[in-house]
């Protein structure tokens, strides 16, 4: 019995032994059927998809990728010069994961005290900053060290790096290619260059205005392990940016620019203690196109620093620092109005950094473009050429001129230039003698919608839509049929009572001497690629005919007499001798413009001229805002901006292949003679002759006593006499008439330091 248990037992055991193999079997044959079925899969999913999935898995085992920097496009002036381009630089870069990987492992690998006695002995590194950042970084694969290094600066790490003894212990170093903006002819032509700031976002001028188009696209490089376990680099190259180039011409530039600062030598602290002028601006322009061919301004700064408010010159030292604990000393010296600093006191804003940012956007400021003002005698073209349209008057109409005019009875009269009167004056008179009394006269005959009708045609107060920032809309300055009485359409007439810009003077004033045509003013013409090709050629932009050929024939024969004509009968002279240059045939208008509030009596004068005068090809503008003279009376005349004018144009119409035509006057040929004796000295002796003053308020000679009867209205007139205005007060050419728009403004304390 106990044999047959244990029989029993014994076949059991087999038994399960049996069927564990079999399933151990079973489950062997599974896996092997399994095997051979992903081998299957593998094979095939290889043969139909193979290069798609490796693709995938390389990228994925990407180990570094490096970006590579764009150029930007360069800024050029007509003729091709530089005026901001890119220059390569380099930014030594650290990348301690690399350098440590073998640090303690291998001594024969460890490349970390070698790499930094490289490193100390090609660059002004702090040896402890040095290891600081190697060992508090380790992980990372990006440590800058030194950026904007030239390529001088990296030619000695270069060679050893490139040395066969020492160039394999080098590790963990390498270059990133990288771009500075630099501007060759430092402030030349700042406001309307600009400059650019960090991630080259362009500020102020061109830089901002196409900074799009000279912005290009960043590539990248990057590196990656290959199927065979090798690291392969794929790049992706960079897209440089455009070029622009301008309508600026440098050599033009260059000459505005000098006058101006000729201007200011001569005139700091002559008459009074102060700047020369409160505002300088000059704008030379094409008027058959619209081009800008120079644009300057008193204040400037250095594109290359353009945040060094003491290195640039607009603030001294002294008041930089006194800003701390006195900003009012701003206010003080005439940088701020005192609304300014009580606005900025209101927000908790007069802390240095947004006194310094005020003052930075003061320095930045194109005046030429973004400032406006009551432009004066310079628009008189403008009211005559809209009365000659609309056949209000015509070339045989007179006028009586007796000093001056009561628009509303009961308030003062506003008077002409010339207090003691024109007497009879033909039109042409009007702009040569520059008679107010005539344009008011003028400006009723034609009534309030005519007159306002070809405001809006000349794009009075308007944007002219230049491709600059910061341009001033003056629109609300202007006066509309609802705000518009007798007082508003007579001070219009003559330039008083709203504001322009003077990039809007001098387009509406090329337009009147250009067969009528008003080309919209900019200053870029054309668009290149990063290897020169042409992209765009900005054409001129026409953008209304104005006036007829006939009429702006007329206007220029005015104009040319307003500069050469000869002294009428009633002993009146033109009033822009002064601008000549000797033997050349030109025209200009001369401006006077007195400012808010009247009862200040402080004058902005200007000159507008073109050259030549049967065909012109240039136009030249020039304001000078509250010159540095001696009184009120001299400060309202326009030979301060007729200096500059003469100045420049004098050496800009030779370099333009504009030659002389004309006889040298008689009254300039001793001017001649002189320049022509002292050759390249300073013209500081007094001519031997002197010439007929022909300034507005200037050389006034008296009429004799008597009456003259009007030719317009018939009315009889007694003319005033020197005796009659010298018990006169005098209040100004407005008499104290305010503009309702301009409003009143506070008294500003003249400017210091600012050129």
């Amino acid at each position: 019995m106990k044999q047959s248990a244990k029989k029993k037992s014994t076949d059991r055991k087999a038994l399960m032994v049996d069927r564990m193999k079999r399933k151990l079997a079973l489950l062997f044959t599974i896996i092997v059927l399994a095997l051979i079925g992903v081998n299957i899969r593998l094979a095939y999913i290889n043969k139909t998809n193979g290069e798609k999935y490796t693709k995938k898995v390389l990228a994925q085992q990407d180990t570094a990728s490096m970006l590579l920097p764009y150029k930007r496009g360069d800024i050029l002036d007509r003729n091709g010069t530089v005026l901001a381009a890119s220059e390569k630089v380099y930014n030594l870069i650290l990348d301690p994961k690399v350098l440590l990987q073998n640090q303690n492992k291998d001594a024969k690998k460890d490349c970390v005290e070698p790499t930094i006695r490289a490193l100390l002995e090609c660059f002004e590194l702090d040896e402890a900053e040095l290891r600081s950042a190697l060992s508090e970084k380790k992980d990372s694969s990006y440590v800058p060290l030194l950026r904007q290094l030239s390529k001088e600066e990296t030619l000695a790490f270069r060679e050893i790096q490139e040395d066969e003894e020492r160039g394999p212990k080098i590790k963990g170093v390498w270059f990133e290619d990288s771009y500075i903006r630099r501007y060759p002819n430092n402030s030349l032509a700042c406001h309307v260059v600009g400059y650019t700031v960090t991630g080259n976002q362009g500020q102020t001028g061109i830089e901002e205005e196409y900074s799009s188009i000279l912005n290009g696209t960043n590539g990248r490089s990057y590196n990656y392990l290959n199927e065979d376990l090798e690291q392969a680099k794929s790049v992706k190259a960079p897209t440089d940016g455009n070029s622009v180039v301008s309508t600026i011409d440098v050599t033009l530039q260059g000459i505005t620019e000098k006058y101006i600062d000729k201007f200011i030598e001569d005139y700091t602290n002559k008459n009074v203690e102060g700047p020369a002028a409160k505002n300088i601006g000059v704008v030379m322009m094409d008027p058959r196109n619209g081009e800008i061919l120079a644009m300057a301004g008193d204040v400037n700064f250095d594109l290359n620093n353009p945040h060094d408010l003491v290195e640039n010159g607009y603030v001294s030292q002294e008041i930089f620092d006194a800003m701390d604990g006195n900003p009012h000393i701003l206010v003080d010296t005439g940088y701020m109005l005192e609304r300014e600093y009580q606005k900025l006191q209101e927000n908790n804003q007069l802390d240095k950094d947004n006194l310094t940012l005020f003052l930075l956007n003061q320095m930045w400021r194109n005046f030429c473009v973004s400032d406006g003002f009551e432009p004066g005698s310079t628009v008189k073209p403008l009211t005559v050429a809209g009365a000659l349209e609309t056949g209000t008057i015509n070339d045989s109409t007179t006028f009586l001129c007796d000093g001056g005019q009561v628009i509303v009875e009961g308030q003062k009269p506003i008077k002409c230039a010339k207090k003691s009167g024109h007497g009879i004056i033909s039109l042409e008179g009007t702009l040569m003698f520059s008679c107010n009394d005539a344009l008011m006269q003028i400006g009723a005959k034609e009534g309030y919608s005519s007159f306002l009708k070809y405001q809006q045609i000349f794009n009075i107060g308007l944007k002219t839509n230049i491709d600059l920032p910061g341009e001033t809309n003056n629109a609300s300055t202007v006066f509309t049929e609802d705000t518009i009485g007798p007082t508003e359409l007579a001070t219009s007439s003559f330039g008083q009572g709203y504001n322009m810009t003077m990039i809007q003077v001098a387009s509406a004033f090329c337009s009147v001497i250009n067969d009528g045509y008003y080309y919209k003013p900019h200053v870029v013409k054309k668009i290149l690629d990063a290897n020169g090709g042409t992209v765009e050629n900005i054409n001129p932009v026409l953008i209304r005919q104005t006036v007829s050929a006939k009429t702006s024939a007329l206007i220029r024969q005015y104009l040319y007499h307003t500069m050469y004509g000869e002294a009428d009968s009633n002993g009146n002279n033109p009033t822009g001798k002064k601008a000549r240059v000797a033997g050349y045939a030109m025209g200009g208008k001369t401006g006077t413009a007195e400012k808010v509030p009247r009862s200040a009596r402080k004058y902005l004068v200007s000159f507008i001229g073109f050259a030549p005068v049967d065909n012109p090809q240039v136009v030249c503008y020039v304001v000078v805002d509250e010159p540095n003279a001696a009184s009120s009376e001299t400060q309202a005349s326009s030979a301060f901006a007729q200096e500059i004018f003469k100045n420049i144009m004098k050496e800009a119409m030779p370099y333009l292949n504009i030659y002389p035509t004309e006889e040298i006057p008689a009254d300039m040929q001793a001017e001649v003679d002189a320049e022509n004796a002292a050759k390249n000295q300073n013209e500081d002796s007094e001519e031997g002759e002197e010439r007929q003053e022909g300034e507005e308020g200037e050389d006034e000679e008296a009429v004799p006593e008597g009456t003259l009867t009007d030719p317009n209205t018939g009315e009889q007139v007694k003319m005033p006499t020197e005796e009659d205005l010298a018990g006169e007060e005098d209040n100004g050419i407005l008499g104290g008439i305010e503009s309702p728009l301009l409003g009143d403004p506070e008294p500003e304390e003249p400017q210091e330091n600012q050129e």
